[in-house]
């Protein structure tokens, strides 16, 4: 590791080889029956303690130690026996570091010692031992969260421990950890606000300090992560806030109460006309923040209305790793029964106050109250009669047409946070501005770094433009495209890093503003029995996206059309709550596993994922037969014992029985995946009650 090999590399006599061999297996033989008989005497002891000098990688021999010192010093009291025994064993853990630097139980060891407090640790001689070791390697991580450990028991400032790093980083640019530990010290300096700290005094000379790394040794890859950490600081705005919502603010959900609608109620905004489908008696309120946050629930968020109590409502984090943080959390509102009867319109209020207990990844709190206000009117008239007798056909030619005008759900309705004070931002700017200057000097036209940084860059400024006061400059999206167009060529063993950083810049420059996505809007316009008359429709194919991204501008869509690009994952998808209709044909998903996301997409009834590569690659099925927290939260013994009686191969259709057990589909396409056979489809249609179509032909 770092150029050092942990082995000695001169060769050997091989005689004297095989006499340590011997001498490690009689020392490990008699650790075993000492420790098995938990014999703990001197001698015992003594002999563990040469096992260890020899190989410090026993972790039984480190445990009994453990063992041993707990039982020799039970009921003891007198200071100096007690001193003896600490001393020893932090003796044996040096003699052990002298072999091997870098061993996890002689480290794990000492810092156990010390966690005893059986007496007083001696600072300067741990701070002198991690100076001699760090010495002969500097970037020992071993080492680096053993000082640490030590700093934090010292409560050494942390001023003194930014000096430190800064010492380290002067002797040795290419330092990892010593960058590590400043980016981890300023994080929690800028977390707390620490007085006599100022943001921006300490990016400012932070700037300062990588550029002299980077202007020193361009190829050294250790401090452009320290720049991409610093620019992250100087996008990021301190505390999580509410960016967008569904419903919109100001927006008329007419619900109705007709007995012909068989499947669905509808939405009508009173503002645009935008006409949208809603289940039988509930819809979703959906919450977007700029970042994963926990703690939503009736006491954090309150919702008024005079058909629901807040203290009745459920908010679920919407997070296919089952997470209890997330950027989009959801909530549905039922209508009472005897509510349909009337023609009134009710108004729903939903409130974030400043609240200590929502809380981001990074702790910060959310501190920035909103409030967002629609209606919900209910009426007996029949707006259209829901019915899946017909095979619905992603048809733009003879069934829609192009947008024309605006995006059918207005920019301005969306975005919630419009009466948020404004973050003085002119610093922020101000410095991005002064380092796209000062990498554009670069007059290395082939380093990756340089155009990384730059896309980097021109990407933070867009951010800060359109979040913050300053939203008439524009972005150079087809700069960034081009930089991670050439990087791919430069560098394409990291390609699918940058194909989805290119993916999630395109994204955003579609869905940044209602010009722009109007474009990609089509409308179901022509008469049809479906339900899909008078929708809009999401056209994003053939743009060869990798990944998703954000989808905060998209809570409207119900229509969704992605065949054609290169997606592996649908991440983030599962914010759009009011997604029915879903393409992903063409694509590149090769398991169940990566559309699992769809599995909190209650509302969706049309999915294709034709030609895509489901079961062309083989997946260790294996994984899921077991109880672990880390799996999956179901009990599989339950599930294979209900489909081994009815003869279902379990391990080899794990992944599709998890997925099409939890759908609500009654249309599904799937041909063209290696996965489908006459077996697969009797399968899906045992598992989707629903269904009405598969591949094109009626089942139901």
């Amino acid at each position: 590791m770092h150029g050092r090999p942990r082995n000695d590399p001169r060769r050997k006599d091989a005689a004297a080889a095989a006499e340590k061999a011997a001498r490690l297996r009689e020392l490990q033989a008699q650790l075993l029956h000492n420790h098995r008989n938990r014999i703990y005497t001197d001698e015992a002891i003594d002999s563990s303690s040469k096992l260890l000098e020899i190989n410090p990688e026993v972790y039984t021999a480190w445990n009994y130690r453990k063992l041993a010192l707990q039982h020799n010093l039970d009921g003891v009291s007198d200071p100096d026996a007690v001193k003896s025994a600490i001393e020893g064993e932090l003796r044996i853990v040096e003699m052990a570091l002298k072999t091997n630097p870098k061993s996890y139980g002689a480290w794990y060891h000492r810092k156990w010692i010390l966690n005893l407090q059986l007496l007083p640790a001696d600072f300067e001689h741990e701070f002198r031992l991690l100076d001699l070791l760090l010495k002969a390697d500097t970037r020992n991580f071993h080492g680096w969260n053993y000082h640490r450990f030590v700093a934090k028991l010292k409560n050494t400032p942390e001023e003194e421990e930014l000096g430190f790093t800064k010492k380290m980083i002067d002797f040795n640019f290419s330092n990892y950890s010593a960058w590590h530990n400043r980016s981890s010290l300023l994080s929690h300096v800028l977390k707390k606000n620490a007085q006599g700290f100022s943001k921006e005094d300490i990016l400012t000379e932070e700037y300062d300090l990588v550029h002299n790394a980077l202007f020193t040794d361009q190829t050294d890859q250790s401090g452009w992560f320290y720049y991409l950490w610093l620019l992250d600081q100087t996008v990021c705005i301190n505390d999580p806030q509410l960016v967008s919502s569904w419903p919109v603010d100001g927006s008329d959900l007419v619900l109705s109460t007709s007995s012909k609608i068989h499947d669905f109620q509808e939405f009508l905004s009173t503002k645009n006309g935008y006409r949208i489908q809603l289940h039988r008696g509930t819809f979703p309120v959906i919450l977007y923040f700029d970042r994963a946050v926990k703690n939503i629930k009736p006491s954090t968020v309150h919702v008024s209305s005079s058909f629901v109590k807040n203290e009745d409502l459920t908010w679920r984090p919407l997070s296919a790793e089952h997470s209890e943080e997330a950027c989009c959390w959801v909530a549905f509102l039922k209508l009472p029964d005897e509510m349909s009867s009337n023609s009134s319109s009710y108004p729903v209020s939903v409130s974030l106050c400043r609240s200590d207990e929502i809380i981001a990844s990074n702790d910060s709190h959310f501190k920035h109250p909103s409030e967002f206000t629609f209606t919900v009117t209910l009426s007996s008239k029949e707006i259209i009669e829901e019915s899946v007798e017909e095979n619905f056909v992603w048809d733009y030619v003879d069934l829609c047409k192009p947008q024309e005008g605006p995006c059918p759900m207005l920019f301005d309705m969306l975005r919630i946070n419009k009466n948020h004070e404004v973050k003085d931002i002119v610093w922020n700017l101000q410095m991005l501005s002064n380092e796209m200057e000062l990498f554009r000097e670069f007059n290395e036209e082939d380093s990756k770094f340089v155009k990384i940084i730059l896309a980097k860059l021109l990407v933070a400024h867009n951010i800060l433009n359109s979040d913050g006061s300053c939203k008439n400059l524009t972005t150079d999206t087809e700069e960034v495209l081009s930089f991670y167009d050439d990087l791919m060529k430069l560098d394409p063993s990291h390609k699918k890093y940058y194909e989805d950083e290119k993916s999630i810049v395109l994204m955003d420059q579609l869905t940044s503003d209602d010009k722009s996505l109007s474009k990609h809007c089509w409308h179901f316009d022509k008469p049809t029995s479906s339900s899909s008359h008078h929708q809009y429709c999401l056209q994003l194919n053939k743009l060869s996206l990798t990944r998703i991204g954000s989808v905060k501008n998209l809570l409207w869509v119900q229509m969704l059309d992605l065949r054609n690009n290169e997606l592996r994952s649908v991440s983030g998808i599962e914010a759009l709550q009011l997604l029915v209709y879903l393409n992903l044909s063409n694509n590149k998903l090769t398991s169940f596993t990566a559309l699992e996301p769809l599995k909190l997409i209650s509302s969706l009834r049309v999915l294709d994922v034709s030609f895509n590569m489901i079961g062309s690659h083989a997946i260790d099925t294996t994984r899921y037969l077991c109880l672990s927290p880390l799996s999956h939260t179901l009990d599989p013994r339950q599930l294979v014992e209900e489909y081994e009686k009815k003869n279902t191969n379990v391990q080899s259709n794990w992944e599709a029985i998890l997925f099409l057990r939890a759908m609500h589909l009654t249309q599904f396409d799937i041909k063209g995946n290696a996965v489908v056979n006459q077996n697969f489809r009797d399968l899906a249609i045992e598992l989707l009650p629903t269904l009405k179509w598969l591949d094109g032909e009626r089942v139901r």
